[in-house]
């Protein structure tokens, strides 16, 4: 017992140091005026059962939902930690002490801090509002593609090959009447992946991957690394919440791809971890030939030729407003083995997305396929 209250000690240690780092990183944003006029809070986890966070403006604490830690990703958790840094910028540097607690001066701080108003009482956190699958009308489209996508499991090569392909277009024919109906869209941020201090060639190959052909934006962000008790990276997805789904499910399918097809290749071989990140990007750039030799026969086919990718204007300016100051940066690799490179584009050209299971270790969740 004293093992697992030592356990449970150190693990609630680290996760109010991460909510700190978080506050702090979330002010250093803010520009110098802002940041003088906010101090840090305290911070506690509390059983909470009708909301998942609250800011006591007398105690100047923030507490968060202790099943919100546990139960969920950190991204849910960050978006509803940035909500209460909103009540305590309006508290504090707004004054907002004679309005409702989420009126205008709050909705400014939101605007602010680019936080999410709704993130409190019932909201669905972001990983479960990812992981399921809704059940409307308007997603018949989105179910023919999970269905083409567990056609994809087939062992008849050409079968499969078709299945994806077809699943591929289906998802842009999504996106282009989206874009066509000129209504107003709901827009998320996820982590794909976890938190880390370190990130590899093929981390940024696979996340290149995904934001050119899934409809979705993606950036490298500052976030905690629980288990090394630091601030690191993390990728994240901005996008539809549909086409959340399908990017989070793919990120996390080539993830296991990659790391299955290691151990196989790798079996006795003894290789190390630069040819492990070799053999990755060998797969990431076979995939890429792939869907871009995808796209070139749909523009041979009469039928496809409506289908045009168009950058969405909504999402774009979601992004402008939750990111006004990007930074680009080039990675250099160090030397490549280019024969274990070639061995995994030939691994990465048979690579067929198809359908996945619905939970994986380590937090966050893959979509389940019928």
């Amino acid at each position: 017992m004293k093992n697992m209250n030592q356990y449970i000690n150190e693990l609630d240690r680290l996760i109010l140091h991460g909510l700190s780092s978080e506050w702090e990183n979330a002010i250093f944003e803010l520009n110098p005026y802002q940041r003088r006029h906010i101090r840090a809070p305290i911070f506690s986890l509390r059983d909470m059962n009708s909301r998942w966070g609250h800011w006591d403006k007398v105690k100047r604490e923030i507490s968060l939902s202790r099943r919100l830690v546990l139960e969920h990703s950190w991204d849910a958790v960050r978006e509803v930690l940035l909500h209460e840094i909103a009540h305590q910028y309006a508290d504090e540097v707004l004054y907002a002490h004679n309005e409702t607690p989420h009126g205008p001066l709050f909705q400014k701080a939101c605007h602010i801090l680019k936080a999410n108003p709704k993130a409190s009482g019932d909201y669905t956190p972001i990983d479960e509002r990812i992981s399921s699958c809704a059940d409307g009308a308007e997603d018949k489209l989105l179910r023919q593609i999970k269905k083409l996508m567990a056609l994809a499991e087939s062992r008849n090569r050409h079968e499969a090959e078709a299945a994806m392909a077809k699943a591929h277009s289906l998802i842009e024919k999504y996106n282009i009447d989206l874009l066509a109906a000129n209504k107003q869209r709901d827009y998320a941020s996820r982590f794909a992946g976890k938190p880390a201090l370190r990130h590899t060639r093929a981390d940024y190959l696979l996340a290149s991957l995904i934001n050119d052909f899934y409809f979705v934006k993606v950036i490298w962000i500052s976030a905690y690394v629980l288990e090394k008790g630091k601030m690191g990276r993390v990728l994240e997805l901005n996008g539809a919440i549909k086409n959340l789904q399908t990017a989070s499910y793919v990120y996390d399918f080539v993830s296991n791809f990659i790391n299955q097809q290691w151990v196989e290749y790798n079996r006795h071989k003894g290789l190390g971890h630069y040819r492990r990140i070799d053999f990755s990007c060998g797969i990431l750039e076979g995939f890429r030939q792939k869907l871009l030799a995808q796209e070139e026969d749909k523009k041979k086919d009469a039928e496809e030729r409506a289908i045009i990718k168009v950058e969405d204007p909504m999402l774009i300016k979601y992004f402008r407003y939750k990111y006004p100051r990007i930074i680009t940066f080039r990675r250099d690799g160090n030397r490549r083995d280019e024969n274990v490179v070639n061995d995994g584009k030939k691994i990465g050209k048979t690579l067929v997305i198809s359908k996945g299971i619905t939970e994986k270790a380590g937090g966050g969740y893959l979509l389940e396929h019928p």
